[in-house]
Protein backbone atom coordinates (compact mmCIF):
# COMPACT_ATOMS: atom_id res chain seq x y z
CA UNK A 1 0.00 0.00 0.00
CA UNK A 2 1.65 3.15 -0.90
CA UNK A 3 0.56 6.17 0.91
CA UNK A 4 1.19 9.81 -0.43
CA UNK A 5 2.68 12.31 2.35
CA UNK A 6 1.97 16.19 1.70
CA UNK A 7 4.60 18.76 2.54
CA UNK A 8 1.96 20.28 4.70
CA UNK A 9 1.79 17.16 7.16
CA UNK A 10 5.60 16.53 7.27
CA UNK A 11 5.93 19.91 8.74
CA UNK A 12 3.57 19.44 10.81
CA UNK A 13 5.24 16.92 12.26
CA UNK A 14 9.09 18.38 12.09
CA UNK A 15 6.98 21.14 14.27
CA UNK A 16 5.78 18.62 16.77
CA UNK A 17 8.99 16.50 17.22
CA UNK A 18 11.64 18.82 16.07
CA UNK A 19 13.18 15.95 13.27
CA UNK A 20 14.40 16.73 10.14
CA UNK A 21 12.43 16.68 7.21
CA UNK A 22 13.51 13.29 5.83
CA UNK A 23 13.17 11.85 9.06
CA UNK A 24 9.50 12.85 9.37
CA UNK A 25 8.42 12.10 5.87
CA UNK A 26 10.20 8.77 6.44
CA UNK A 27 8.15 7.97 9.49
CA UNK A 28 5.19 9.03 8.13
CA UNK A 29 5.62 7.21 5.32
CA UNK A 30 6.24 3.66 7.61
CA UNK A 31 3.61 5.08 9.36
CA UNK A 32 0.67 4.73 6.52
CA UNK A 33 0.02 8.42 7.58
CA UNK A 34 -0.69 7.70 10.98
CA UNK A 35 0.94 11.10 13.23
CA UNK A 36 0.71 8.95 16.57
CA UNK A 37 2.34 6.07 14.92
CA UNK A 38 4.84 8.08 13.07
CA UNK A 39 5.87 9.74 16.82
CA UNK A 40 6.49 6.77 18.06
CA UNK A 41 8.95 5.73 15.28
CA UNK A 42 11.12 9.04 15.25
CA UNK A 43 11.09 7.75 19.70
CA UNK A 44 12.11 4.92 19.50
CA UNK A 45 14.75 6.23 16.52
CA UNK A 46 15.72 8.10 19.59
CA UNK A 47 16.02 5.54 22.04
CA UNK A 48 18.06 3.32 19.90
CA UNK A 49 20.72 6.13 19.36
CA UNK A 50 20.58 6.64 23.29
CA UNK A 51 21.62 3.43 23.57
CA UNK A 52 24.32 3.38 20.85
CA UNK A 53 26.06 6.46 22.80
CA UNK A 54 25.20 5.76 26.00
CA UNK A 55 29.13 5.50 26.88
CA UNK A 56 29.75 8.65 25.36
CA UNK A 57 30.88 11.73 27.19
CA UNK A 58 28.65 15.44 27.51
CA UNK A 59 30.78 17.30 28.18
CA UNK A 60 29.54 20.43 26.66
CA UNK A 61 25.89 22.14 27.32
CA UNK A 62 24.01 25.03 28.86
CA UNK A 63 23.39 25.85 32.51
CA UNK A 64 20.31 27.43 33.60
CA UNK A 65 19.32 29.17 36.44
CA UNK A 66 15.53 30.66 37.37
CA UNK A 67 14.03 32.49 40.29
CA UNK A 68 9.99 32.94 40.59
CA UNK A 69 8.65 36.43 40.93
CA UNK A 70 8.86 37.02 44.88
CA UNK A 71 12.55 35.93 44.53
CA UNK A 72 12.12 33.11 47.69
CA UNK A 73 12.56 29.58 45.45
CA UNK A 74 15.17 29.06 42.34
CA UNK A 75 16.58 26.00 40.39
CA UNK A 76 19.16 25.37 38.26
CA UNK A 77 20.02 22.84 35.84
CA UNK A 78 22.26 21.71 33.44
CA UNK A 79 21.45 20.01 30.22
CA UNK A 80 24.52 18.11 28.55
CA UNK A 81 25.38 17.00 24.91
CA UNK A 82 28.56 15.88 23.27
CA UNK A 83 29.71 19.10 21.39
CA UNK A 84 29.55 23.22 21.61
CA UNK A 85 28.05 23.12 18.34
CA UNK A 86 24.99 21.77 19.32
CA UNK A 87 25.54 23.63 22.84
CA UNK A 88 25.40 27.07 21.19
CA UNK A 89 22.54 26.93 19.11
CA UNK A 90 19.24 28.43 19.92
CA UNK A 91 17.12 25.10 20.31
CA UNK A 92 19.26 23.40 22.87
CA UNK A 93 19.34 26.60 24.70
CA UNK A 94 15.26 27.57 24.19
CA UNK A 95 15.03 23.27 25.04
CA UNK A 96 16.75 23.74 28.49
CA UNK A 97 15.17 26.91 29.31
CA UNK A 98 12.16 24.76 28.51
CA UNK A 99 13.25 22.48 31.23
CA UNK A 100 14.24 25.12 33.75
CA UNK A 101 10.91 26.53 34.02
CA UNK A 102 9.40 23.78 34.33
CA UNK A 103 11.37 22.63 37.10
CA UNK A 104 10.64 26.28 39.15
CA UNK A 105 6.91 25.65 38.02
CA UNK A 106 6.31 22.28 39.61
CA UNK A 107 9.76 22.25 42.29
CA UNK A 108 11.12 18.81 42.20
CA UNK A 109 13.15 17.20 44.70
CA UNK A 110 15.17 15.22 42.97
CA UNK A 111 16.05 14.93 39.29
CA UNK A 112 14.81 11.80 39.19
CA UNK A 113 11.39 14.04 40.03
CA UNK A 114 12.23 16.76 37.56
CA UNK A 115 12.92 13.67 34.26
CA UNK A 116 9.13 12.70 34.82
CA UNK A 117 7.31 16.06 34.80
CA UNK A 118 5.59 15.85 31.91
CA UNK A 119 5.30 18.46 28.90
CA UNK A 120 2.07 19.62 26.77
CA UNK A 121 2.75 17.15 24.32
CA UNK A 122 2.29 14.26 26.81
CA UNK A 123 5.97 13.32 27.09
CA UNK A 124 7.99 13.24 30.33
CA UNK A 125 10.87 15.84 30.08
CA UNK A 126 13.18 12.20 30.00
CA UNK A 127 11.33 10.89 27.24
CA UNK A 128 11.64 14.61 25.59
CA UNK A 129 15.41 13.79 26.08
CA UNK A 130 15.23 10.52 24.48
CA UNK A 131 13.54 11.70 21.66
CA UNK A 132 15.99 14.77 21.13
CA UNK A 133 19.17 12.66 20.98
CA UNK A 134 17.10 11.22 17.73
CA UNK A 135 17.10 14.88 16.06
CA UNK A 136 20.26 16.07 17.47
CA UNK A 137 22.45 12.97 16.92
CA UNK A 138 24.54 13.47 20.14
CA UNK A 139 23.86 11.76 23.81
CA UNK A 140 21.78 14.08 25.91
CA UNK A 141 21.66 14.67 30.03
CA UNK A 142 20.57 16.37 32.40
CA UNK A 143 23.56 14.99 35.03
CA UNK A 144 22.39 18.22 37.48
CA UNK A 145 19.79 19.97 39.05
CA UNK A 146 19.16 21.76 42.27
CA UNK A 147 16.73 23.37 44.00
CA UNK A 148 16.73 26.30 46.80
CA UNK A 149 14.06 28.27 49.06
CA UNK A 150 15.27 31.27 51.10
CA UNK A 151 13.92 34.10 52.05
CA UNK A 152 15.56 35.94 49.26
CA UNK A 153 17.23 34.04 46.29
CA UNK A 154 19.20 35.50 43.79
CA UNK A 155 20.99 33.31 40.65
CA UNK A 156 23.51 34.28 38.23
CA UNK A 157 24.81 32.43 34.48
CA UNK A 158 27.94 33.11 33.59
CA UNK A 159 28.96 33.91 29.85
CA UNK A 160 27.99 31.15 27.43
CA UNK A 161 25.63 29.34 29.86
CA UNK A 162 28.66 27.63 31.17
CA UNK A 163 27.96 27.99 34.94
CA UNK A 164 24.89 28.19 37.02
CA UNK A 165 24.47 29.66 40.67
CA UNK A 166 21.77 29.85 43.16
CA UNK A 167 22.50 32.06 46.16
CA UNK A 168 20.43 32.20 49.34
CA UNK A 169 20.24 35.32 51.52
CA UNK A 170 18.67 35.75 55.14
CA UNK A 171 16.66 38.51 54.22
CA UNK A 172 14.57 39.71 50.84
CA UNK A 173 15.24 43.15 50.39
CA UNK A 174 15.79 44.68 47.08
CA UNK A 175 19.23 46.84 48.18
CA UNK A 176 20.83 43.05 48.47
CA UNK A 177 20.17 41.38 45.72
CA UNK A 178 23.06 43.42 43.62
CA UNK A 179 25.34 42.51 46.67
CA UNK A 180 23.49 38.83 46.44
CA UNK A 181 24.61 38.54 42.42
CA UNK A 182 28.04 39.77 42.88
CA UNK A 183 28.63 36.69 45.49
CA UNK A 184 26.93 34.40 42.80
CA UNK A 185 29.55 35.83 40.39
CA UNK A 186 32.08 35.03 42.71
CA UNK A 187 30.95 31.40 43.87
CA UNK A 188 31.11 30.66 39.78
CA UNK A 189 34.88 32.15 39.78
CA UNK A 190 36.09 30.36 42.81
CA UNK A 191 33.95 27.40 43.14
CA UNK A 192 34.43 27.05 46.62
CA UNK A 193 33.34 23.62 48.35
CA UNK A 194 31.57 24.64 51.40
CA UNK A 195 29.95 27.73 52.48
CA UNK A 196 31.97 28.22 55.45
CA UNK A 197 35.11 26.28 56.78
CA UNK A 198 32.84 23.83 59.14
CA UNK A 199 30.68 22.64 56.45
CA UNK A 200 34.57 21.50 55.15
CA UNK A 201 34.61 17.71 54.93
CA UNK A 202 36.79 16.43 57.44
CA UNK A 203 38.45 14.22 55.25
CA UNK A 204 39.25 17.15 52.42
CA UNK A 205 40.40 19.29 55.65
CA UNK A 206 43.36 16.24 56.29
CA UNK A 207 44.44 16.08 52.80
CA UNK A 208 45.04 19.87 52.59
CA UNK A 209 46.82 19.50 55.86
CA UNK A 210 49.18 16.52 54.19
CA UNK A 211 49.79 18.40 51.13
CA UNK A 212 50.56 21.67 52.74
CA UNK A 213 53.55 19.36 55.30
CA UNK A 214 54.74 17.95 52.17
CA UNK A 215 55.18 21.08 50.11
CA UNK A 216 56.65 22.69 53.74
CA UNK A 217 59.03 19.21 53.57
CA UNK A 218 60.19 19.80 50.04
CA UNK A 219 61.02 23.33 51.42
CA UNK A 220 63.18 22.53 53.95
CA UNK A 221 61.07 23.99 56.28
CA UNK A 222 60.54 22.37 60.40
Amino acid sequence: MSVKISAKEVAKLRKMTGSGMMDCKKALVEAEGDFDKAVEILRKKGQKLSAKRADRETNEGAAIALVNADKTKGVVLNLSCETDFVAMTDSFVKMAKEFAQMALDNFPATKEELLALKMDNGLTIGEKITEQIGVIGEKLDIPSYERLEAPMVVSYIHAGNKIGVLLGLSKNDDAFEEAGRSVAMQVAAMNPIAVNKDAVDASVVEKEIEIGKEIARNEGKP
